[in-house]
């Protein structure tokens, strides 16, 4: 069988090829090594190229490189202690260089353009196949919008044409590339394709997690509203390739706008199976995962290792694990309590678990100050500071094996496993903490409060070594029995990628943009849709007790009357803190450099507890990130015509 390259990707085999059982209701992986128009002809090839299309998904969302690029340099992330150049280079912040060989959305691109083109491949051929239906071509052509909507927010304007025409299946190895300008992109691929796909998508996706119409109309609503703001462009920034900010159909940012809040109500009216959990915790508890707020997500398993993609015992640290989360885990298994009152000798309190307070460490990148007390700034009503974050870490040696049924702690304090051994307060507190250390030797530098048997560390010493870790994304088993289970490996859970709440930002985001709104369905009606659920509790997370409290009314109460698009921001963060939104958010805007060119954070090292300004050099360039060297050095190109196809500043 003929080897089919991509021309945008030197030597890139399409090596997964994805089955789907008849019988059954999830997707089933059947790896081959090649894909060829022959076989989209057949049902077969059909469904297992669609099939391919979600489990291309795990190489991009849980991918902690690219979760980086996401994040870093925003005001949610900065590097943390042991962050190497992949972390340093994007935080813009003078300890490193963005270049195009240091760029990790290099992800997005080498993993994006193969899923394309099998996209191109099943929608180009499919018509041939017997016993395919329009809705599962749909489910190709929600991928391949999807995917140049990723691109074109990313990089600016991306090829259309892979080595055989505009959106057609290449077959060829081509080493050559044009790219297409951001208008082209949008509405000649991401517009249509969308459009097709809610006209052919059914309600109820044809397998757990497969593509809707709901799911078509919030990525079609998030594309207009994008692209809304392109057209706008309120703080010129540069786009490439160049080309004038004008829509060839002759629509201005106000048709876009109006656009993506239409799609958008339209998909909140009409949710099919979709809807919003009632508590924010609920959206995010590990043994809720799956559930009908998620509507795309990349799928894990902890049934099988095959399935899965990854083991179970041991992670790369590579894709297709889900390592997103260890990026953003401080090294808490250095928490040390005493055997005896008189702290004559220590053991690790607690361990490395498989559990969503833990996992596996790698202490790379950590949240600014600025977001932990600004942002969530309520954490009394507000839920979702508890529902996002782990800000007490409590001991659990005896799942180790260690016999000591007290250990002692803070003050001299005794502690039973479950008890807290460190937590990192909500505000910062009236009594002074003593962080010397003299007596109760905390090794990871926290201090002491009268009274209490836990180490504390206040929020304006969180440093780049100690920091909330992240928990709505954190490890979660059902297989580690009275143990530690398997923290090392990737994470078994669904990496989640579209949410049904989001619709309400979108329509929001457009409201406030001057779109005319529904009668109750203006932009505050809609954020304070997701503001009443915020406020409703029935699990208080770091106090590891139950809390059925409902500050909904406070929290309505408290939105602001006029909605503005930093409100929407601080909104979205506080919605969808570290789940990869954020760059977009800020570039889509163009609020990043206004919102994140400084930020504050103690060091690095055990006694840093004092709050450092640091200020990042944000360029309109930075808007745009570099196409990847690996690309640049595949193309038989030369000086001129390579220096023309990357984007400007990355020379």
């Amino acid at each position: 069988m003929k080897n089919i390259y991509i021309k945008l990707i030197s030597g890139a085999v399409f090596s997964v090829t994805l089955g789907l059982g008849s019988c059954s209701k999830i997707l089933e992986e059947e790896p081959r090594s090649v894909f060829t128009p022959e076989f989209f002809k057949t049902e077969k090839g059909v469904v297992g190229g669609v099939t391919a299309l979600y489990g291309h998904l795990r190489n991009i969302y849980g991918n902690g490189y690219y979760y980086n690029a996401c994040l870093t340099g925003t005001d949610e992330y900065t590097y943390a202690q042991q962050a190497d150049g992949n972390f340093r280079d994007i935080d813009l912040s003078g300890v490193g260089a963005l270049t195009p060989i240091t760029s990790r959305s290099d992800v997005l691109w080498n993993e994006t353009f193969p899923a394309i083109n099998t996209a191109n491949g099943v929608i180009e051929n499919a018509v041939e196949a017997e016993n395919i239906s329009t809705a599962i071509i749909a489910e190709a052509r929600f991928f391949r919008a999807f995917g140049y909507f990723m691109l074109a927010q990313t990089f600016g304007g991306v090829p259309l044409d892979l080595g055989s025409g505009e959106l057609r299946f290449n077959t060829s190895t081509v080493r050559t590339s044009v790219r297409n300008t951001v208008p082209e992109v949008y509405t000649r691929a991401v517009f249509p394709d969308l459009l097709k796909a809610i006209e052919d998508l059914p309600d109820v996706g044809r397998v757990k997690g497969g593509a809707t119409k709901t799911l078509a109309r919030l990525y079609l609503a998030k594309a207009y509203l994008t692209y809304g703001w392109w057209l706008e462009n309120p703080n010129n920034i540069p786009t490439y390739p160049a080309t004038d900010r004008a829509d060839p159909d002759g629509h201005n940012s106000a048709y876009y706008y109006q656009k993506a809040y239409d799609v958008a109500i339209e998909a909140i009216d009409n949710p099919g199976p979709f809807h919003l959990q009632e508590t924010y915790y609920d959206v995010h508890n590990g043994p809720n995962d799956r559930n009908n707020e998620i509507m795309l997500y990349a799928d894990h398993t902890e049934e099988s290792e095959y399935f899965n993609g990854g083991s179970h015992s041991y992670g790369s640290g590579g894709a297709p694990d889900n390592f997103a989360v260890w990026m953003v885990t401080w090294d808490y298994t250095f928490l040390e309590s005493a055997t005896a009152a008189n702290w004559s000798s220590v053991v690790r309190s607690v361990q490395r678990e498989a559990a969503q307070a833990y996992g596996r460490p790698w202490t790379r990148m950590a949240p600014t100050q600025n977001v932990i007390i600004n942002t969530f700034a309520d954490k009394k009503n507000d839920s979702r500071y508890d529902g996002t974050f782990v800000t007490t870490w409590r001991g659990n040696w005896n799942k180790a094996g260690v016999p000591n049924e007290v250990l002692y702690n803070a003050n001299g304090m005794p502690v039973s496993p479950g008890d807290a051994i460190l937590t990192i307060l909500d505000d910062e507190p009236t009594q002074a903490i003593d962080y010397s250390n003299t007596t109760y030797k905390s090794n990871v530098g926290a201090g002491v409060l009268s009274g209490r048997a836990d180490f504390v560390i206040a929020p304006s010493a969180i440093s780049r070594r100690k920091y909330p870790n992240l928990w709505k994304l954190g490890q979660y088993r059902t297989n580690n029995g009275d143990g530690l289970g398997q923290p090392n490996g990737g994470s078994t859970r669904p990496f989640n990628i579209a949410k049904f709440s989001e619709l309400y930002f979108v329509a929001a985001e457009a409201a406030v943009k001057g779109a005319s709104t529904q009668a109750g369905k203006s932009a505050r009606d809609l954020i304070n849709v997701i503001r009443a659920r915020a406020g409703v509790w029935r699990w208080d997370n770091n106090g590891n007790v139950e809390k059925n409290e409902d500050y909904s009314t406070e929290m309505t109460a408290a939105t602001p009357a006029n909605i503005t698009i930093d409100y929407i921001l601080d909104e979205r963060s506080r919605e969808y803190f570290g789940e990869g939104y954020r760059w977009f958010d800020l570039v889509r805007t163009q609020t990043w450099q206004e919102r994140a060119k400084t930020y504050q954070i103690a060091g690095p090292n055990i006694q840093d507890h004092t709050p450092i300004t640091f200020n990042r050099d944000i360029q309109p360039f930075h808007y745009l990130r570099p196409i990847p060297q690996g690309q640049m050095d595949a193309m038989e190109l030369d000086g001129a015509e390579k220096a023309a196809y990357q984007n400007p500043g990355y020379d």
